[in-house]
């Protein structure tokens, strides 16, 4: 009997998990089939627009991943500490132009020291950054009365921040757990989670914080003040299907943003050097290729991914400490697309979007579906496919 299980596992396996998809649908069968058509595309728009930024989330995860083995726990605080800066500069006309320096100067000074020992005694590196900083410094305070310098304010501060951030903390608490379990590192990033919300709520306090990017003039000159998009499908569908604005531009912008750096990882040269890092640091070390500065540079970019995932949610709903725990609500989306797949980020982050929304159709006037969809889906993940939809089979030796 037992030759027989060992020898038909593939099969029994299979035979399980279709038994208990009909039982799914038989049970889910019904509940759907009572809901009006236009309920359920309703759902399908908002979750696909929600599971554009869940995307975007997942690839600053995917891109840590691929370059240093490590899931980054802290990437939902990097996104709150992002949206947060952004909002300073965006409601702030005159800030101070010290702390921009400051923020400029540290950043080209982290930026410089991934070149290598002797990279700060470089002339060529040090004038190169001292123009650097004095135009990236410009940007941060430039104001001249123009209502519109705001956003070159705002986006130059959350950028600059941003990489700021990534990059000490690949210099600081990442690079010296090199060689150690990559236990550790995970653990390392927990704790950066746990500095990161105390600094955010020292620093900008508890209270929620409105940001109205979407709300008043968008960076295209759109106007935002108009009601809803309305699709009238009551004879075809029985009611009227409304797409919000703010949850529609931050999925444009998203994608935009996720098609971006899947440009930048496929035809420029860092992109390509950050690829081949990921697949083997020895054999990329052994070609000439700086590991550490690719390291540091894949940091940098992640977190600046975060903060613009942090931006977008920000823009969509607003900036509160509980912003974090979208972070983790995207988890599922990198299992599901792969650790190592950038595209199937993308894939994996739409799915979740749509799970959440039908599950809300499914449990109407409880928050308790949305919530528990994508754990549940990351639960059939980890057990039916561990590596995702698009992710690698490994085989190790032992």
């Amino acid at each position: 009997m037992t030759t027989f299980f060992e020898n038909n596992k593939t099969i029994i396996s299979s035979a399980a998990y279709l038994i208990v998809a009909i039982l799914l649908l038989a049970w889910l069968g019904p509940i759907v089939g009572e809901q009006r058509g236009f309920r359920l595309v309703q759902a399908g728009i908002t979750g696909v627009l929600v599971g554009g930024v869940y995307a975007l989330i997942a690839l600053g995860i995917v891109i840590i991943n691929k370059a240093s083995g490590v899931f980054n726990f802290a990437h939902g605080w990097m996104m709150l500490v992002g949206g947060l800066v952004f909002h300073s500069y965006f409601v702030n006309t005159n800030f101070p132009i010290a702390a921009s320096f400051g923020l400029a100067l540290v950043t080209v000074l982290l930026f410089i020291s991934t070149q290598g020992k002797g990279a700060l005694r470089n002339q060529r590196y040090l004038v190169t950054g001292a123009i650097a900083v004095v135009i990236l410094t410009t940007l941060m305070s430039i104001s001249l009365g123009i209502d519109e310098f705001k956003w070159v304010r705002s986006i130059t501060g959350a950028v600059v921040s941003a990489a700021m951030l990534g990059l000490i903390v690949e210099r600081f608490t990442i690079r010296p757990l090199i060689g150690q379990p990559l236990f550790a590192a995970v653990l390392m990033t927990l704790a950066i989670a746990e500095v990161l919300n105390g600094f955010t709520q020292l620093a900008w306090g508890s209270q929620p914080k409105n940001l109205p990017i979407f709300a008043t003039i968008n960076p295209l000159g759109l106007p935002q003040t108009l009601p809803p998009f309305r699709i009238d499908a009551t004879e075809s569908l029985g009611g009227v299907i409304l797409i919000q604005k703010a949850p529609l531009f931050a999925f444009g912008l998203a994608l935009l943003a996720f098609l971006l750096f899947v440009l930048f990882f496929r035809f420029t040269n860092i992109g390509l050097s950050m690829r081949a890092m990921a697949e083997d640091q020895q054999l990329a070390q052994s070609v000439g290729l700086r590991v550490n500065a690719i390291l540091a540079i894949a940091w940098g970019i992640a977190v600046v991914l975060a903060g613009t995932a942090g931006v977008l949610q920000g823009g969509a709903t607003n900036l509160a400490l509980i912003m974090p725990f979208t972070a983790i609500r995207a988890f599922p989306a990198v299992l599901l697309g792969g650790l190592e797949s950038i595209e199937g980020a993308l894939i994996g982050g739409l799915i979740v979007g749509l799970t959440e929304q039908y599950a809300t159709l499914l449990f109407p006037g409880s928050q308790a579906g949305d919530q528990l969809a994508p754990f549940i889906v990351l639960m059939a993940v980890l057990i039916i496919r561990p590596e995702g939809l698009f992710g690698q089979k490994r085989i190790e030796r032992i």
